[in-house]
């Protein structure tokens, strides 16, 4: 059974697992299905036609499944789903979708969503990412696994970021950023890559440094953009770790930061 408190507001309708808690002065819509083991802290808003999965914990303040920031939108029935074991801290905004795009804004697993995040509709997110404080996501951005957005990030609406990417603090992003590469600066640009985090996810020094030759190739060699793409595409017939590059390019279709 769900532990409700008894200063909290569910609608009737709403889909509570079991095990969920629901803190004092939260209200959950009608339309929200909150999966087993969630934990739901206090002053929290949890409305629209939003799923949650399992074990996701919202420690306060959040305000989830929120109406989009769109002059376009009509109170259409757009949806949200978070998937499972995220956590979600205080004063985060997640909106849903619209019908401008596919009507839904997703977000994975094992996210760490700080204090102050935005995320706006249409947004896709990964899995085991870090969005640090005050991160603000325009609509229809789409973010990879494993990405770590530093604090103050924004980032401009129908921008993608790729897998293992990483921003530097106020990094300002209005292009895409490809996989594995450190964007810093307003507006941002490429900073070398996240060599950290790629030793951390278990990357050997070997693939590490075929990821650093192939930003070499994209950033360092002169080469025009479409020259840079065919030798990374060629390294990576044998060098599986530089795919990433090759499946992310033909997506960008806010040009690549440069």
């Amino acid at each position: 059974m769900a532990t409700i408190h008894p200063q909290a507001l569910v609608h009737p309708g709403a889909r509570l697992g079991e095990g969920v808690e629901i803190g004092p002065f939260s209200v959950i819509g009608e339309h929200v299905e909150i999966g087993d083991g969630t934990r739901v802290g206090p002053h929290c808003v949890i409305e629209g036609h939003t799923r949650i999965g399992r074990h996701n914990v919202f420690h306060g303040s959040a305000q989830i499944g929120c109406t989009p920031q769109d002059k376009k939108y009509r109170q259409e029935p757009t949806r949200l789903v978070i998937g499972d074991d995220n956590s979600f801290f205080h004063f985060v905004t997640v909106s849903t979708g619209t019908i401008q795009d596919q009507g839904l804004t997703e977000i994975g697993n094992d996210n760490w969503v700080m204090a102050y995040v935005h995320v706006a509709h249409d947004c896709r997110i990964g899995s085991h990412t870090i969005l640090a404080n005050n991160t603000t996501l325009a609509g229809h951005v789409h973010v990879a696994d494993h990405v770590f957005l530093g604090g103050f990030t924004s980032v401009h609406q129908f921008c993608k970021i790729g897998i293992h990417a990483m921003t530097a603090f106020t990094a300002a992003v209005t292009q895409d950023v490809p996989p594995y590469v450190t964007a810093a600066g307003n507006r941002a640009a490429p900073a070398g890559i996240n060599s950290e985090g790629l030793k951390r996810r278990g990357f050997t020094a070997e693939q590490i440094t075929e990821i650093k030759r192939a930003y070499k190739l994209l950033y360092r060699q002169n080469l025009r953009l479409e020259e840079a793409i065919a030798e990374i595409t060629a390294r990576a017939a044998d060098k599986p770790e530089l795919q990433a590059f090759v499946d992310f390019f033909p997506t960008a279709s806010r040009g690549l930061i440069r």
